[in-house]
């Protein structure tokens, strides 16, 4: 028997006994559509945030550089540094930055940025918090925010230090419903600022809003508000394009050491944050997730595995006197073999294709519920066909074996 007439011969069953095929599928199907779930939602979140979470929060082609280095077990982070040491560093201050600025090529663009959660105010809504941002003019070109309502603040009123506004979209539904909020007044931490501008809407990352936005001038009071000791969260530097990004930071490590007497050998007393740095938390985390998240799967697939030996070696001891006619006919060991291993492999790779279709759908339906996104990656679509019927190969292994031994004179005795 060729393994074409193997595979009819398996779907005759699957038609002929629908109840037990159905059990025989049931396991491998379950095992296979939350594998493909779990990798659709995680693969879903890692192309978010490279995608996604990059450009609107991070920044697209940038670096930070900060007192500390924020990404904890990543490439360059704060694993394993002794925290002692690590308050020991200097504050980042206006020369530091002005040091670093002076180093940096004539191609790029920085921006100084102060930012924390503080309570606004207004006459007619109660208080909220807001995402207060005390930076400069280049702030929303890096960032990439377009304005909904007004303006940004000009490089002007940053010299001033004049008190004056640039909110999300929320703070102003909050604050202003049905309102321009354009030339109102908005306290934060009881200081009043003059709204000039509305961003607009960002949306949200991971169920996190990015329109609760207050972006205030480092000159004015909300610098202050923010770091009362006069010293600033971050610079914020962005290349041209990525490939540029090496000699940014280069540049930036450089000026920043000497300007600081850092001695050759001395490790850096400051942080420089990239992309790759928090990818890589990132990709650990998805990695994580993928493990953890293929255990019940992979529970479900051994059960399925069971049911499939179990119900096989049902179908050997139903069949023994077809085993029989087809020995007594010239049918050789191996021929019996192939045919229960096609037939299990079959069943279980049917069982794995409605798993498939059945993850998808389960995928769509929490990124349409929830903030999870979902991305269905191809390699899972393979790995879970190869999956199921590697299943049904392993599972079939001992009842076909059992059925190639049967003698077939005993077979042919049997009722």
């Amino acid at each position: 028997m060729n393994t074409f007439d193997a595979v009819r011969l398996a779907l005759a069953q699957l038609r002929v006994q629908k109840l037990k095929s159905a059990f025989t599928l049931l396991g491998v199907t379950i095992g296979v559509m939350f594998l493909i779930a779990v990798v659709s939602i995680v693969e879903g979140m890692g192309k978010y945030v490279e995608e996604d979470f990059a450009s609107r929060l991070i920044g697209s082609n940038t670096f930070t550089v900060r007192r500390f280095d924020n990404v904890a077990g990543g490439p360059g982070g704060n694993r394993g540094m002794d925290m002692r040491a690590a308050q020991r560093r200097p504050l980042l201050r206006m020369t530091d930055i002005e040091a670093v600025k002076a180093a940096l090529p004539v191609t790029m663009s920085a921006t100084v940025s102060s930012e924390t959660f503080k309570y606004a105010t207004s006459p007619g809504a109660r208080p909220r918090q807001v995402q207060a941002v005390a930076t400069d003019a280049n702030y929303f070109a890096i960032k990439k925010f377009a304005l909904d309502q007004g303006r940004a603040f000009t490089d002007q009123e940053v010299r001033a230090g004049t008190p004056v506004l640039v909110i999300g979209v929320e703070v102003a539904e909050h604050f202003f419903p049905g309102l321009s909020p354009i030339g109102r007044t908005l306290r934060v931490s009881g200081v009043p600022f003059t709204i000039v501008g509305v961003v607009e809407k960002q949306g949200s990352v991971f169920g996190f809003s990015l329109d609760r936005l207050a972006i205030a001038p480092y000159t004015s009071p909300m610098q202050r508000i923010i770091r009362p000791l006069k010293d600033f969260s971050s610079l914020i530097v962005q290349a041209p394009t990525q490939p540029d990004l090496a000699e940014g930071i280069e540049a930036a490590r450089s000026a920043l050491r000497a300007f600081r007497g850092i001695r050759a050998g001395e490790p850096d007393n400051f942080g420089i944050v990239t992309q790759d740095a928090a990818f890589g938390f990132i990709k650990q985390l998805k990695g994580r997730l993928v493990l953890f998240g293929t255990a019940l799967p992979a529970i479900s697939l051994v059960v399925g595995a069971m049911v499939i030996m179990n119900i096989m070696l049902v179908a050997v001891a139903e069949r023994t006197r077809e085993i029989g006619v087809r020995k007594a006919l010239g049918a050789k060991r191996k021929d019996i073999l192939s045919q229960f291993l096609v037939e299990a492999a079959t069943l279980s790779t049917i069982g794995a294709a409605i798993g498939i279709g059945l993850g998808i759908g389960l995928a769509e339906i929490v990124a349409a519920l929830t903030p999870l996104p979902a991305a269905v990656a191809p390699w899972s679509i393979v790995a879970a066909l190869v999956t199921g019927a590697g299943v049904g190969i392993g599972a079939g292994l001992y009842p076909a074996s059992r059925a190639s031994k049967l003698d077939p004179i005993a077979a042919l005795r049997t009722d």
